[in-house]
Formats: C-alpha cells, sequence, structure tokens
C-alpha cells in the first residue's frame, strides 16, 4: 500500500503555514492548516512540523560518487544516501571514476546504480575528453543518446585546456540541448600548487594557485561560447575576478551559468596555515575578499547555483602531510547549512532563493527540471526537503552517512536541519535519519 504523508504547518518556501498532503507521487493537496482532506483508510503518516520550511528537493550538479573504481572512499548507494540526508533528491555524478564515464555504457552503470540504491536520482556526468585526457572528444552523442540520458559534460578534476577541443565540445552538445561544465584551471599556472597564491602561501611556503589561472579560463571560455552559441557552465567559482567576468558575459548575453561550493562561501585560505589536509581542496580556498565577492555575486544573480563539488577520500588520502594529501572536502551533509548560515540568516537570501539556487536553477542546467526543482503546488512532483531552520547542529564526520569523513566543518556548530526528503511521495530521510526502506530502489522512476 502506498502511504499518504501529512505534512502539518509548514510553510513553503519560508511562506504562511499550510498542511501539505502527498499522495500518489505527487503533492496532492495544499490547504489552510487543519484543513487538509485525508481519505479514510489509507497509510497515512501525520508529520508535525510547525514552522518547519519546505523546499523543491535539492539538486546538485557536482557530486564525485566515485563508484567504479574508488569504492573504499564512496559508493553510488553510501553517496546517495548522504545527499538524502543533505536534502537532495537528484545529484549529478562525476566522471572522473575508473574506468571513466566517458562511453554509453559506464554512464549506464552509474545511472543503473543509482536506480538499484534508491536514495536520490542519479544523473551521470559525462567526460569530455577520452579518459580525461584533453587529446579527443569522448562519444558525447553515445552518451546523450544512451539510457542515461547525459546533458551535462565535464572533465572535472582537469581543465579542457586546449582551445579547439572546448570549442568542439561546445559545438557538439549544442545539437541535443547539452552543456560543457568546465573545471577553470590552467594547468601551466599552477604545476605544483598547493594553496591559494598570496599573503598566506608566501608566509607558510606553500606553492601558491594564483586567481588568474581559473580567470584567464574562465574568460577564454564565456567567448567561445558566444562564438558558437552553446551552452557552457562554470564549475565551482572561486574568486572575486571570475565573478566579474561572468556578471560581464551574463550582461553581453552570452549563455553562460556558475556555481559556487558552499566551502567557498564560508572557508578562506587562513585555514591553510594549519597545514590540516581537510582544508586542501580544488580549486583552493581563498582570501575573505574572494568569500564576500562569491556571496554577493550569488545574491545578486550572477552566480546561479551552489553546487557542492562533495568529494570524499578515503583516511590514507587525507590523513598524511599537506604535499601528498589528495585535493577535496565532502559536502552533501553540509550544504543547506552552510548556505542558511551565510545567505539567509544574513538576510542575503530569501528560502525562496534557496530553492532557485539549490533546487530549480541546477535542475534546468542539468535539464531535469521536467520532474526536478518543481514548485510546491497541488500535481507537481512529490520531490521535497522538509527543513528546521531553528535547529543546530554540532558536525561529526564519523556519524554522517558519507563513507568518508573528510568534512572541513568537523565540530562546528551550524544551523539548520534537515527533518525529511520525499522521493516522488516516498519518504528517504524522516526525522532526521535516512529510511532504510529506501534502498529497495526506484527502478523505471527515475527517468
Amino acid at each position: 500500500m502506498t502511504t499518504t504523508y501529512v505534512l502539518r504547518g509548514v510553510r513553503p518556501l519560508g511562506g504562511e503555514p499550510a498542511d501539505v498532503v502527498l499522495s500518489g507521487g505527487v503533492i496532492a493537496q495544499v490547504a489552510a492548516p487543519g484543513a487538509a482532506d485525508v481519505p479514510a483508510g489509507e497509510d497515512v503518516v501525520e508529520v508535525a512540523a510547525d514552522g518547519h520550511v519546505l523546499l523543491p528537493g535539492l539538486v546538485d550538479l557536482h557530486t564525485h560518487l566515485r563508484e567504479p573504481g574508488r569504492e573504499d572512499a564512496e559508493t553510488v548507494a553510501s553517496g546517495t544516501r548522504a545527499a538524502a540526508a543533505g536534502g537532495f533528491t537528484a545529484v549529478h555524478a562525476m566522471a572522473n571514476t575508473s574506468p571513466v564515464a566517458d562511453t554509453a555504457g559506464v554512464v549506464e552503470q552509474v545511472w543503473r546504480l543509482g536506480q538499484e540504491a534508491g536514495w536520490v536520482d542519479v544523473h551521470p556526468v559525462g567526460a569530455v575528453t577520452v579518459g580525461l585526457g584533453g587529446e579527443r572528444l569522448a562519444e558525447l552523442g553515445a552518451m546523450a543518446d544512451s539510457a542515461a540520458r547525459v546533458r551535462v559534460f565535464s572533465d572535472d578534476g582537469k581543465c579542457v585546456h586546449d582551445p579547439i577541443l572546448m570549442r568542439r565540445a561546445l559545438e557538439y552538445v549544442k545539437a541535443f540541448d547539452g552543456v560543457v561544465a568546465q573545471h577553470a584551471q590552467e594547468p601551466r599556472l599552477t604545476e605544483g600548487a598547493q594553496m591559494n597564491e598570496g599573503v598566506v602561501s608566501a608566509e607558510i611556503g606553500l606553492a601558491g594557485w594564483p586567481a588568474v589561472a581559473e580567470e584567464a579560463i574562465i574568460a577564454r571560455d564565456v567567448l567561445l561560447a558566444e562564438h558558437v552559441g552553446s551552452r557552457l557552465h562554470v564549475c565551482h567559482l572561486s574568486t572575486a575576478g571570475s565573478v566579474e567576468i561572468v556578471r560581464w558575459a551574463k550582461g553581453r548575453g552570452i549563455d553562460v551559468t556558475a556555481e559556487v561550493t558552499p566551502h567557498h562561501l564560508i572557508l578562506t585560505d587562513e585555514l591553510a596555515r594549519t597545514y590540516d589536509p581537510t582544508y586542501k581542496v580544488n580549486p583552493p580556498l581563498r582570501t575573505a575578499e574572494d568569500v564576500e565577492a562569491v556571496r554577493a555575486g550569488l545574491a545578486d544573480g550572477t552566480i546561479d547555483i551552489v553546487a557542492t563539488d562533495h568529494a570524499p577520500h578515503t583516511r590514507e588520502d587525507k590523513d598524511c602531510e599537506w604535499g601528498a594529501a589528495a585535493f577535496g572536502m565532502t559536502g552533501l551533509e553540509t550544504a543547506l547549512s552552510v548556505v542558511q548560515a551565510t545567505m539567509v540568516d544574513t538576510g542575503r537570501l530569501s528560502w525562496a532563493d534557496v530553492a532557485r539556487v539549490l533546487s530549480a536553477n541546477p535542475a534546468r542546467i542539468g535539464r531535469i527540471d521536467d520532474a526536478h526543482g518543481r514548485p510546491v503546488e497541488v500535481g507537481e512532483p512529490a520531490n521535497l526537503t522538509l527543513v528546521d531552520p531553528a535547529a543546530t547542529r554540532v558536525v561529526d564526520g564519523a556519524a554522517q552517512a558519507t563513507a568518508s569523513g573528510n568534512t572541513p566543518f568537523a565540530g562546528r556548530e551550524l544551523p539548520g536541519r534537515v527533518v525529511a526528503t520525499f522521493l516522488r511521495g516516498r519518504a528517504t530521510v524522516l526525522d532526521g535519519r535516512p529510511v532504510a526502506a529506501a534502498a529497495a530502489g526506484t527502478r523505471g522512476g527515475a527517468r
């Protein structure tokens, strides 16, 4: 029997209280508090949610699930369980697996693993070049036509640095309304780089990573996108200069979108003084001035979305000296809290804005907005997140659902708590805990 959920006293998008009924995989009713009409005889679960904010399910355009190849760090099952715990109902799984997701066979494997896990909808990202090697285009058309219906392509972790290849990729994806998501890092300017180039790097003796290495690629690629009339997405934008370039490009009418990670909204390169490799990430943590610039860019719409760049690693890859440590941080379970702390609680974004940057916009960019990022209205798919904004928690990396504990927020108090997550009306999280039955899967429902 299908379960009907009655959410009592929720505030859709932070607005006026309402009772919301989820039944048959859709939002069946949105009524005044106490006025919801629940049919008798059904399997009904009532959720007391007075004052909690109801959002469309969060969508991550930038997740590393590691499977196939690095199941010691994360699997599709563990990573998507973490996503559900963080309020997500869909994630885009990056291509830097082993083997690389550069063929129809590999992207279909990842997509099917997501269906079998059943926590969220998994949409594979296809590699732009074969093996992420930057020498020849991967099977973009075959991946687009596969069962996974890939629409986002990226060599994330590596930059498509050859301008001819980048132009060809931008031209190719136009045929099926795809987008190239660029990891903006000029490799010659970042050889051996370990952290942001600036005062801190000079003082502590770590090789610097200049902001211009990111900005030069973004500047080149927005002009290429304009030239060929294609869509470009900028991954994990991190500098004030990058914000200005994207702002200029949008003002010129170029079809470019950009993302910022939660950690670039709150952390700075001052943390590198600890030499704790937890804070080693690509692109690196920048200055306080850069943090302010990306917050402003997100607030004014220059930056379209927040994407986690969830990058799980084994203890061996992080519990070592800085130079030998892997780049990357986990982020799926803390993203919403960081956005609340930096943007909502500071008055720069409303909860409706949060729905835009963490759900509607990423769903639109990834072309999954037929099912995700939808309005909280009757008849819409019941892909939803319920958050208690008044709650606080101290982050415990070992207690998270992800298989890896490399969170930069361990021991830090963050606001907000995901109370429930619903995927097509089925609870994947209730009372803040993943629901084991979710692992039964949603075969056939993810497309």
